[in-house]
């Protein structure tokens, strides 16, 4: 290592040092910060990102190939999160308050004064995605939950995308705290963020490996921390025979979208498609036009993926596709579920890029036990029904995908995931760590808060959302004195 290297080295080291420093002196300010106050931050926010497209859009689209009509949704949708949380903080639910009075004649014996709420954990490290350079990056859904609850941020930047998220960053502190939001570089800093005392929870979005390797890191700390990652989803989806009748052209034209919009670099990208006769290959797959992947790490992983699937006895190729110098275009190809079976450990695994698998079936047979004993925790799973069709088998089904995946849709495409409070974007693992969280709708907040209980307090030690004069003006729970000789009545 040279001079000039090691200087650098040494600078690196120094500035994720401060980021971390001033993450943690900034939790206590913003943990005690007024909910309505975060939520007129978070909406500055959203309008200076807003305001910045025009230098944001071209510097993504320089660092990531992806187009200007894809990133200017995202960066839309990332203004909407940011909104969204900033609604979910001013209304103070999330805060879950709950007051216990006390009660002398409460029927286990007197109860004490109780009062219950959640409070922020302290500083997070969210680990951005190369694939959403704005909704999962550096102003994501999980920056704009952890900061909706009281958390200060500390990033972990893509290396697909540096400067676009130090411009970001820079963006969004110009309406944040200081302090609230800050940047790191590189993959020792990373780790050493999330060894750090200072951090108390953490998110990812990547590959299954990579997430893994995180995890252990968070859970093998002296004291460990709870660590949130989405990391692979191969979300099959199901085409009926009534559906393929009525309209299976429809079908596989939407097919076709879903599996080669933004190159396949999606994690919803519909992997597997289980139909009970061949589907045309619609003109939209072989008209796509070359599109660049991420970066070469991922361009080098596609083409291994392709070469094994292509590789495979059994699998027939539909649409050859390709990967070029200009970059890649869509590959299909199709098997039976016998073939699916006998080399699952090939062919079920994620193909982040535009490769999609379609699988044969025969009509009547227990699908759902094949995909429960095939198809590992996915993000989405989707079925695609006829008019009016209902039967034992697809009740079945739709209980089979139901216990696989976190989102289940009819007549529809995973791609596209609805920034929502209803939404749920998260599954059974390997779809992410934690099967009961969600990192895209208003209960992601939940995430990176915790519960404590005030009891017998004294009034004027009380924090605000507990006080009985209510000075946030949060929703409250109560349960008064004397309603305990009733529970069990609405049984009746």
């Amino acid at each position: 290592m040279t001079s000039e290297t090691a200087a650098a080295a040494d600078a690196v080291r120094a500035d994720a040092a401060s980021v971390l420093a001033a993450a943690a002196d900034a939790a206590p300010a913003l943990a005690a910060m007024p909910p309505r106050d975060r939520a007129r931050a978070l909406v500055a926010a959203a309008e200076a990102l807003l305001a910045a497209a025009d230098e944001l859009v071209p510097l993504a689209m320089a660092e990531t190939g992806l187009t200007e009509p894809r990133l200017r949704g995202e960066i839309k949708r990332t203004a909407v999160q940011l909104k969204l949380f900033a609604e979910v903080a001013a209304a103070g639910e999330f805060l879950d308050v709950r007051l216990d009075a006390a009660d002398p004649d409460f029927v286990l014996g007197p109860r004490p004064d109780l009062r219950r709420y959640l409070v922020p954990l302290g500083p997070v490290l969210n680990f951005a995605a190369s694939n959403f350079p704005f909704a999962f990056s550096v102003a994501g859904g999980d920056t704009a939950s952890a900061l909706a609850a009281g958390c200060p941020v500390v990033v972990k930047a893509h290396p697909g995308h540096p400067r676009l998220s130090d411009r970001t960053a820079e963006v969004l502190n110009t309406a944040l705290p200081a302090g609230a939001l800050g940047v790191v570089h590189g993959q020792d800093e990373g780790v050493a963020a999330l060894k750090d005392e200072r951090i108390a929870a953490a998110s990812f979005t990547g590959s299954l490996a990579g997430g893994q390797a995180l995890a252990a890191i968070a859970a093998a700390r002296p004291r460990p921390i709870p660590f949130y990652g989405e990391l692979g989803s191969l979300n099959p989806v199901i085409v009926t025979p009534d559906a393929l009748a009525e309209r299976a052209s429809g079908i596989a034209d939407g097919f076709a979208a879903s599996v080669s919009g933004s190159a396949g670099q999606l994690c919803t990208k519909p992997g597997l498609l289980f139909v009970p006769a061949g589907l045309p290959a619609p003109e939209a797959f072989a008209s796509v036009a070359p599109h660049r992947l991420l970066h070469q790490g991922i361009a080098d992983g596609y083409a291994r993926r392709r070469d094994e699937v292509l590789g495979t006895p059994g699998v027939t190729v539909v649409v050859e596709g390709g990967v070029t110098p200009d970059g890649v275009t869509p590959t299909l190809v199709e098997t039976d579920l016998a073939t699916l079976l006998e080399h699952r450990e090939t062919l079920l695994q994620e193909a982040f890029g535009p490769l999609s698998i379609v699988v044969r079936y025969t009509p009547g047979e227990p699908l759902g036990e094949a995909l429960t004993e095939l198809v590992e925790g996915s993000l989405t799973a989707g079925v695609h029904v006829g008019a009016g069709e209902d039967s034992p088998w697809l009740h079945e089904l739709v209980s089979a995908l139901r216990a696989l995946a976190g989102r289940v849709l009819f007549n529809g495409w995973p791609t596209g995931v609805a920034v929502t409070p209803a939404m749920q974007h998260g599954g059974p693992f390997p779809a992410t760590t934690n099967p009961t969280i969600t990192s895209v709708g208003t209960a992601a907040i939940g995430r990176f808060l915790r519960p404590v209980v005030y009891q017998d307090c004294p009034p004027s030690l009380l924090p605000e959302p507990l006080r009985d004069d209510n000075p946030w003006h949060v929703p409250q729970h109560r349960s008064p004195a004397g309603e305990s000789s009733g529970w069990g009545s609405l049984t009746a």
